[in-house]
């Protein structure tokens, strides 16, 4: 059985009928398409596993080089999707833009978020589910990850602050973004493509193309311009719930029938698979393709933090581009990406970072088996930077932007990462 050829079948068949059904068109509870299943002919195509080591030359025309080829050619039919887009301004070579499958907003966004309290949820969330969690303002949501699987974009509002919250399965980040920019409102949908993997967006108002990774305009008016990052921890439910139990959790009511709950992605994160549909820069060696890092970038200094080593020590002291930062790790959450049912994915635990400056005063943390300490008063601390006991008990740690990367995704647009040793 060729897998990669399953792999790539299934996982396009189950984005298109995700992205054609409608309301009326699928009964509750039914998954009518179940990835890594289906079997091509042998011959039917280009063979996808005779891949042979790319040889010293090769190496090298993949890598990046300073002075890319940037093609002037947009990607067939965008014009017309796009009749807003100015394709004539873009920062990236529209050869590394490919088609996921569907079609503009064929995975749709979600534009009337519905939220529930966390009681609610608590009936259909199983504890070990990964959510998104943003707090801004003292209001704090989670926005479950059984459903922005299915729909990667929802426009939102977070204490007064207008936000887009997006995940992009491919890549397994989770990135929140602040909708405003010069003064101006956007709102988001999904542009139907990829670079590098990774999702491209676009807004409404100038049809502007978006690199989700980065959040920077790289096809159309606003090409150059970023987005402001809002920090976005992806933790599980159980974490959640205990922390928030006033907290806002994004409804199922999304106005569309989709299969929330079941992964569409099946057996995508096994770190012996390759990347699906990446075409880009050749990863850097030091990890694999698609092994689970949370990555880190203040004042021109990228880190990455593989999860297999934060597995092991919990918790990491570090400095970043000047800023001291501690990376706080626990077990307890489930892969998105791994079984047919989310919940039942393996425990690949969540990683959160943190200024270590607490009313400027510096600390420092260790594990300690069993919880995660500071050295200096001995207080204890959860992975939502809370002191929940101990002489700092009640205090916080501010959270910094951090995102949740495969390494083949991060390293792409940030190739000059360090990746963290002890």
């Amino acid at each position: 059985m060729n897998i990669r050829k399953i792999i790539v079948i299934s996982l396009l068949a189950s984005l298109v009928l995700a992205s054609c059904a409608s309301v009326n068109e699928a009964p509750e509870g039914s998954f009518t398409s179940e990835p890594f299943t289906q079997i091509q002919d042998a011959d039917d195509g280009p063979d996808l596993d005779s891949e042979e080591p790319a040889s010293p030359a090769e190496s090298e025309q993949a890598a990046p080089t300073e002075t890319p080829i940037i093609s002037d050619i947009p990607p067939r039919g965008v014009q017309n999707e796009f009749p807003l887009t100015d394709f004539t301004i873009h920062s990236v070579s529209y050869d590394d833009i490919l088609s996921g499958g569907p079609p503009r907003d064929g995975i749709p966004p979600i534009d009337q978020p519905v939220f529930v309290s966390v009681s609610e949820a608590d009936e259909w969330l199983r504890p070990v589910e990964p959510v998104i969690q943003v707090e801004i303002n003292q209001e704090v949501k989670a926005y479950p990850i059984q459903i922005l699987t299915w729909h990667e974009i929802v426009n939102d509002t977070i204490g007064g602050v207008p936000v887009v919250v997006t995940f992009c399965p491919l890549c397994n980040t989770a990135i929140a973004f602040e909708r405003t920019l010069e003064g101006k409102e956007m709102t988001f949908g999904t542009t139907g493509r990829l670079r590098f993997s990774n999702l491209i967006m676009y807004d409404r108002q100038t049809e502007t193309w978006w690199q989700q990774a980065t959040g920077e305009g790289i096809v159309g008016e606003l090409t150059g311009n970023n987005l402001t990052f809002v920090p976005a921890a992806m933790v599980s439910w159980e974490e959640f719930k205990r922390a928030h139990p006033d907290g806002k959790v994004l409804s199922r009511d999304t106005g569309f029938n989709r299969n929330y709950g079941r992964n569409p992605y099946v057996g995508y994160d096994d770190v012996n698979r390759p990347p699906f549909l990446y075409q880009g820069p050749q990863t850097p060696g030091g990890l694999p393709p698609v092994a689970r890092v949370l990555a880190l970038e203040f004042d021109g200094e990228s880190v990455a933090y593989p999860y297999d080593l934060l597995s092991e020590k919990s918790v990491i002291n570090d400095r970043v581009g000047g800023l001291d930062v501690a990376i706080f790790w626990a077990t307890g959450t489930a892969s998105a990406l791994d079984a047919g049912v989310i919940a039942e994915g393996q425990d690949v635990g969540s990683a959160v970072a943190y200024d270590r400056i607490l009313d400027g005063k510096l600390l420092s943390f260790r594990f300690d088996g069993e919880k995660i300490i500071d050295n200096e008063t001995d207080s204890t601390w959860d992975i939502l930077g809370r002191a929940v006991a101990g002489p700092l008990s009640g205090e916080r740690l501010r959270e910094v932007v951090s995102v949740n990367h495969f390494w083949f995704s991060w390293a792409a647009f940030k190739p000059e990462t360090r990746i963290y040793q002890p």
